[in-house]
């Protein structure tokens, strides 16, 4: 395998530098619906909107309030924005008054048994989609389901592949390179993770009113009427307050390769759990949980990061990969920006881009579990205390400044960031310094930046994120959407509500024998060619 400077230095021809640059992204980002008073809706998803179920850029997550945003894949960072700006606009356009939430952790939630899981209708795949939401809330509690993130997924193209697969010297199947390549990239990012709530955590405070039945061992400080906040924190999201499974720790899924990856997979979802089995599967003629398995199905597998493919209908994730290898990976360890009308912004997204390139070109020897456990500790301590300049990280079994090593990975993407940007201007250059200046000022990450505005405005939390509620409200009603791009927004809603309708219609069985069937063990194991 060779090295990170010997493999850029051999894309620094014009048409690797191409390659290099051929990306494909698309950005998937959650927001609660609140009322004028910031209290989560109760409100149905509106029929303006679609079906949550068929439509393929507006949904709901875990909540009947907590909506999805979906972009398809660009290549181009504009037209990205510009497709997430229009979702946007659509949907605030048709909430009848209701605001989205700009940021990850939920305030004003009243009583925790009224919030509403998703309704995807009575079809069968529907109803599946539900019953495993409401496996989620007797395993962990619906409060911890409607904290909001964004997912980045990512993909090269095809000439990079062919180009690395040059450059690499590689053997055998181009599918097996780009499969193995992908899971070099997880497990580089898995050891760099930290990076991204240090720079883009934007959830180091919240509203005391989130966890007020909820036992944490967190020592929170407070300020105002009811804000908890921690001094250095970055990303409370993605700490124990976030969503996260005890359950899931004795499982040893190993990202060594797709095959090793798909085998552990396949035993935790077939791993049962004494403590799941506990809330009961079917109580009183009711269904509570698809399964008392550890994992009811793949999704509920908490990942910072995961492997993908565009499953065929009807095919698990897993079956997915094992068919046709990884096609993208989805990043998750992102908050909700709350600087930002669509919660994520071109910057970030081009540091993303140089970040997970780095990710991909970097070497990257197979991971063990004291290796696993010291990466598990670099990114806990910089959730709860990542803005500290004294903090030190475990890096390849030293302990080294945070500060020193942001400055060494820096150094790298700046090789990448030129080679981007090429003779196209500065706009990676430019992204990269930007975020630079964080390294060493921390009050210029997304959480210093935050904390700076709750201690300058004096305000708390809450009453800071109803304003920006309102002014990111006023500015996405009054955007003027091109007549057609409105007349398609209004078609595709009015089409996933009759596929909707299609799909009940179509059943054939009852939910029981869906649910047997879903469930049932596949005959055919396909391997990746």
């Amino acid at each position: 395998m060779k090295s990170f400077n010997e493999v850029i230095e051999q894309l620094s021809d014009t048409d690797s530098q191409r390659a290099l640059g051929d990306l494909h992204r698309g950005i998937e980002r959650e927001a609660l619906r609140i009322d004028a008073a910031g209290h989560l809706s109760m409100q149905p998803h509106p029929k303006a909107l679609g079906s949550a179920l068929t439509h393929s850029r507006i949904t709901t997550d875990y909540s009947e309030s907590l909506l999805e945003f979906i972009t398809p894949v660009h290549g181009d960072i504009e037209s990205l924005f510009t497709d997430l700006t229009y979702t946007h606009a659509y949907t605030v356009q048709n909430l009848n008054g209701e605001q989205l939430w700009p940021v990850s952790m939920p305030c004003y939630v009243g009583n925790i048994e009224d919030i509403p899981i998703a309704d995807y209708g009575s079809s069968n795949s529907g109803q599946m989609k539900r019953l495993y939401r409401k496996g989620l809330t007797y395993r962990y509690g619906a409060q911890m389901q409607i904290i909001s993130g964004v997912h980045f997924n990512f993909s090269v193209s095809k000439s990079l592949w062919q180009r690395l697969y040059e450059v690499q010297g590689a053997e055998g199947g181009r599918c097996n390179f780009i499969s193995e390549s992908y899971f070099g990239l997880i497990r580089n990012y898995r050891r760099l993770v930290w990076v991204l709530p240090y720079l883009f955590g934007a959830s180091p405070a919240l509203c005391g009113s989130f966890i007020k039945d909820q036992q944490t061992d967190i020592p929170f400080e407070k300020m105002g009427k009811g804000t908890l906040y921690l001094p250095y924190a970055t990303s409370l999201r993605m700490s124990d307050l976030g969503y996260t499974n005890k359950e899931q720790e004795r499982l040893s899924i190993s990202y060594n390769s797709l095959d090793e990856y798909l085998k552990g997979v396949d035993a935790a979802i077939n791993m049962s759990s004494d403590k799941f089995a506990e809330i009961g599967v079917k109580v009183d003629g009711e269904f509570r949980q698809l399964n008392a398995n550890v994992l009811q199905i793949e999704n509920e597998f908490y990942s910072p990061i995961r492997a993908k493919r565009v499953s065929l209908p009807g095919e698990k994730p897993s079956e997915a990969l094992a068919r046709a290898g990884v096609e993208y990976i989805e990043v998750r360890a992102l908050d909700v920006n709350p600087f930002s009308s669509v919660g994520i912004t071109a910057s970030q997204v081009r540091f993303l881009d140089m970040f997970i390139l780095y990710c991909l070109l970097q070497p990257s020897p197979p991971s063990d579990a004291s290796e696993e456990q010291a990466l598990s500790d670099n990114l806990n301590q910089v959730i709860l205390q990542g803005r500290d300049p004294q903090l030190q990280l475990n890096r390849d079994g030293e302990m080294v400044s945070k500060t020193a090593w942001l400055h060494d990975i820096f150094a790298d993407l700046q090789k990448i960031a030129k080679q981007l940007d090429g003779e196209q201007g500065e706009a990676y250059q430019q992204a990269l310094a930007h975020w630079h200046q964080a390294v060493d000022n921390p009050d210029l990450t997304l959480s210093g930046q935050l904390m700076q505005q709750l201690f300058d405005q004096q305000l708390d939390h809450g009453e800071w994120v109803m304003r920006l509620a309102k002014q990111y409200h006023q500015e996405l009603q009054q955007l003027p959407l091109p007549s057609d791009v409105q007349a398609s927004y209004k078609q595709a809603a009015e089409e996933s509500l009759v596929q909707q309708t299609e799909i009940e219609q179509s059943d054939a069985v009852t939910f029981e024998q869906f649910l047997d069937d879903y469930f049932k063990p596949q005959v055919d194991d396909a391997k990746v060619g």
